[in-house]
């Protein structure tokens, strides 16, 4: 028994039956309420390159990281361009002079006497009958010198009076190897006709405190040879400031 060939016009029947089966499928597939599409290599999301030719990298973390930490030189930490150790530094304020090294500090200052200075006398051709004391500031201190000098000559009980117009208008003070002066009216008159008139060789200087009338140690001033002629009328001056000052009275 012989099986007949197919004809031509039936192998193109099932051809196009085959062709319509596939897009029925095809299209069941695309609306199954599952909502699954192929778009292929799109579906994937695109990373644009930023505008000033990165990689791709996210420079957002790595921003934020950079403020937080403070690392960068607007935060003036540590040897940048901040607030570190460069030049606007302020220097350190020096502390103020403690006297030790300054002999003019007020934590310097002591009282003249004799322990500090030394005195000397010495006659003067005008005004007569005068002698002028020369007191030296021989430590490392400044000294002041109070009131005027309390003067014993030979072994007097008593000092001369104070002349009252000669007191200046501050404390006489002097620095290390600085002198002062006092003027000593030795005998009244022209003549030295005071009462009780003698002749003196010798010749201490007492010093007064601030507040007392002891000042400390005082000091020997020598004497010409022959002694000077004293009497009832012998008169100082307060410590002056100026040779001058000292022999105007």
């Amino acid at each position: 028994m012989s099986i007949a060939a197919p004809t031509r016009s039936r192998v193109r029947l099932l051809t196009a039956a085959a062709t319509v089966a596939l897009a029925a499928l095809s299209l069941t597939a695309c609306n199954n309420g599952d909502g699954v599409r192929d778009e292929g290599a799109s579906q994937q999301p695109s990373k644009s390159a930023p505008a000033g030719g990165d990689s791709g990298k996210d420079t957002s973390a790595g921003s934020t990281t950079g403020d937080k930490t403070g690392t960068g030189t607007d935060t003036g930490t540590g040897s940048g361009n901040g607030t570190g150790s460069g030049a606007t530094t302020k220097p350190k304020p020096q502390p103020a002079s403690t006297g030790k090294n300054n002999p003019t500090a007020a934590t310097s200052r002591v009282t003249c006497n004799g322990s500090t200075v030394k005195v000397t006398a010495q006659s003067v051709s005008r005004p007569v009958n005068h002698m002028l004391l020369t007191v030296t500031n021989t430590g490392s201190k400044r000294c002041d010198l109070y009131g005027y000098p309390a003067l014993r000559f030979g072994e007097a009980q008593s000092v001369p009076p104070v002349i009252d117009d000669s007191q200046p208008q501050a404390v006489v003070s002097l620095s290390p190897g600085q002198s002062a002066y006092a003027g000593v009216a030795l005998s009244g008159g022209d003549d030295g006709g005071g009462a009780n008139g003698r002749t003196e060789k010798t010749l201490e200087a007492f010093f007064q405190g601030r507040n007392t009338n002891d000042g400390g140690p005082g000091a020997k001033a020598a004497l010409p040879a022959k002694g000077v002629y004293v009497d009832d009328s012998l008169k100082v001056t307060y410590w002056q400031q100026s040779m001058s000052d000292a022999l105007t009275w």
